[in-house]
């Protein structure tokens, strides 16, 4: 689970860097609707970034259900990539062929959760 450990670390530097980002070098060059939809992907991909965090120490007290937890996190960081990533995209391109990834992402978010729900409750 260092693995885990490693992508929520890198995912959280990354979430805090695109904010930076987004809040000083793309405030004058997105509409406020674009900015605020880049800032969405922001805000998802931090509490993911440390949802993957928290499956990495989880993953030492849900020992019995290892392979949900491991499981968890890859939907999670899959979510990330598909939903906060799909809505950088569309922020900044205007493309609307980004936008139906989006939902793919957020249930792949949910699966996330609902998986480590599972974890949870078999132990």
């Amino acid at each position: 689970m260092k693995l885990f450990l490693l992508l929520g670390s890198l995912n959280a530097f990354l979430s805090v860097a695109l904010g930076a980002f987004g809040a000083h070098s793309l405030k004058q060059k997105l509409t406020p609707d674009k900015l605020d939809v880049f800032q969405t992907g922001v805000h998802y991909h931090m509490i993911h970034a440390i949802a993957l965090i928290l499956i990495a120490l989880l993953s030492d007290k849900l020992v019995n259900s290892s392979s949900l937890v491991h499981a968890s996190g890859w939907a999670i960081f899959i979510g990330i990539i598909l939903f906060s990533g799909s809505l950088y995209a569309l922020s900044i391109t205007g493309l609307k062929i980004f936008g139906p990834i989006t939902p793919l992402g957020g249930l792949s978010f949910l699966v996330g959760w609902v998986l480590l729900a599972v974890a949870a409750f078999k132990q």
